[in-house]
């Protein structure tokens, strides 16, 4: 099986083997260790400024998210919404949900966030910011840097979600100004789904103390204190932690750079392959994390996905919504190789010649 999904992804061995095992007792000093040197790696790797913080949440990025809707803004906020897909309409929905409001700048699929789509939003009573990185619906990676200075201009609390764009795409939190950024174990940290993570600056961190938060298990208050001896208020995914732990002093061996250059020469080497075959993309603003592949008309992405999965063993994924019948993604993230790029290329080069790319 070769999985070019965007979500779970595939594992190394050592972090297949390590899932294997027995899963220790993790109220102890080890546990506690681990714990912290994962927060120290991953601090580090985000670029996240002096007396950051992170919490390690058991469920999916959606957890993550909305912890940090919520631990942040309150019904006295007036937030913006970046909505270019199922993912910033996520942002959106968890606002709507406990009645935070806000305004969403809706986005074409597959455009790029511009300077313009701003203009109108600058000294409007906003203050705060809401954004997926990278949107995974359709494969736009937004100009972070356009986002960090229209969010510093106007003084706002800035929020980015990189779950799929964390070690697949360059993010630097300090200099973006980020207040809060968000991932997800199931992504390019290519361990199991089931950890969710927000890395928070100092002032998010003393928003989250002081805010009542309106939830038990998400509030950040709550996991914060317990961060501080390495531990997790609930009982805590802990086999994926471990594999974390060693999926994270991996990447160390050679940095976070040659990490997201390896997932770029993936991702340029799929694309050049692909287009041999007449196929198009979605969105020009592509992250490296996944390439979003417009079909034909007559062709359907669907049946693409299941012919893949049921006939070669490979899988990709299919879209939902109104890109469905349009459009299906290939990533680029995980133990992937160029020659894992070459047997998907030659199955979609068979699907052509039977009529159905």
């Amino acid at each position: 099986m070769i999985n070019f999904a965007v979500g779970p992804v595939m594992m190394s061995h050592e972090v297949k083997e390590l899932g294997s095992h027995e899963i220790p007792y993790f109220r102890t000093p080890e546990f506690s260790e681990l714990m912290k040197e994962n927060e120290q790696l991953l601090l580090r790797f985000f670029h996240a400024p002096e007396n950051s913080r992170c919490v390690f949440l058991t469920g999916s990025g959606t957890a993550a998210m909305e912890a940090a809707v919520i631990n942040s803004f309150t019904k006295r906020d007036k937030v913006l919404v970046i909505n270019g897909g199922s993912f910033g309409e996520r942002f959106a929905q968890i606002c709507s949900t406990y009645a935070i409001p806000f305004e969403q700048i809706k986005l074409e699929y597959g455009s790029p966030l511009t300077a313009s789509h701003l203009q109108h939003y600058e000294n409007a009573g906003f203050t705060g910011f809401l954004v997926n990185l990278h949107e995974t619906s359709t494969g736009v990676l937004y100009d972070a840097a356009l986002i960090g200075e229209f969010c510093r201009r106007n003084r706002l609390f800035l929020v980015v979600d990189c779950i799929s764009a964390f070690l697949a795409d360059d993010f630097d939190m300090a200099a973006i100004g980020a207040d809060i950024a968000l991932t997800g174990s199931q992504k390019a940290l290519a361990v199991p789904p089931g950890v969710s993570i927000l890395v928070m600056n100092e002032i998010a961190v003393k928003r989250a103390q002081e805010n009542l938060t309106p939830c038990i298990y998400l509030n950040l208050a709550n996991h914060l204190k317990n961060m501080e001896r390495g531990q997790t208020p609930f009982t805590p995914a802990v086999g994926i932690l471990i594999q974390m732990n060693a999926r994270l002093k991996a990447i160390d061996i050679n940095g976070v750079a040659a990490e997201v250059a390896r997932t770029k020469e993936l991702a340029q080497d799929f694309r050049k392959k692909i287009t041999a075959l007449g196929c198009s993309f979605l969105t020009e603003s592509k992250s490296n994390a996944v390439t979003s592949v417009v079909v034909g008309e007559g062709i359907s992405p669907r049946k693409i996905f299941e012919t893949l999965k049921d006939e070669y063993g490979i899988y990709i994924c299919p879209n939902g919504g109104e890109l469905g019948e349009k459009v299906f993604r290939v990533g680029h993230i995980g133990n992937l190789t160029l020659k894992d790029n070459d047997e998907l290329i030659k199955a979609l080069h068979d699907l052509k010649g039977r009529g159905l790319l």
